[in-house]
């Protein structure tokens, strides 16, 4: 009777060790978690903006600063002349709207950030009229273009995330100037075989 206890015995430790060796031991790695990818710095675009000035809409002697830019042009009749200094009043208005923005009166500086960016596009009408009539725009065009992704730089990345919630919106729609005015220049330098500044905003 011991045995055949001691065979059962002997069988049920035997049957215990071949079913353990049999079996198949699955190792899990502990899973890693992917680190988040660092946003990447946006490159600044190479352009300089001309300063705002002393004399900021809103101040008493700026009717008489906008009235005489307003004479100034009026009385430009070169159309590459005219475009030139159409820019020149657009990066004006923008950095005055820019400063507006920071002293934290945004109705004012979304009315000059506007008034700025229709003389973008008046820029760019301009040197269609000249080169239309012959002159030779290159030079121009690629600053244009430069100045266009600058303005699109300085109204996405510094003005709109500071700015109230209600008025962004309507900086935003105020990018179609400037994305307008650097497709329109840059299409042309490419047509021409001249070489347009790099766009870093390339697909928003």
């Amino acid at each position: 009777m011991y045995g055949v206890a001691a065979f059962a015995l002997a069988v049920g430790i035997l049957s215990v060790s071949i079913l353990r060796s049999s079996l198949v031991n699955y190792a899990f790695a502990a899973s890693k978690s992917t680190p988040t990818p660092k946003p990447q710095q946006m490159p600044e675009v190479d352009y300089v903006m001309t300063l705002p000035g002393k004399v900021l809409p809103g101040n008493l002697l700026w009717p008489v600063k906008a009235t005489r830019d307003r004479i100034w042009y009026l009385f430009t009749f070169n159309h590459l002349k005219k475009a030139e200094l159409a820019l020149f009043f657009a990066d004006k208005r923008l950095t005055s709207g820019q400063s507006l923005f920071k002293a934290n009166d945004s109705n004012l500086g979304l009315s000059t950030i506007t008034k700025g960016e229709k003389y973008l596009e008046m820029a760019a009408r301009e040197e269609e009229l000249s080169r239309g009539g012959g002159q030779d725009t290159s030079v121009f065009l690629a600053k244009l273009a430069a100045a266009s992704l600058k303005h699109w730089e300085i109204i996405e990345k510094d003005i709109i995330p500071g700015a109230p919630e209600e008025v962004r919106p309507h900086l935003t729609q105020l990018l179609v100037y400037s994305k307008t005015a650097f497709t329109k220049a840059s299409e042309t330098l490419i047509s021409n075989g001249k070489e347009s500044p790099k766009n870093p905003f390339q697909g928003q």
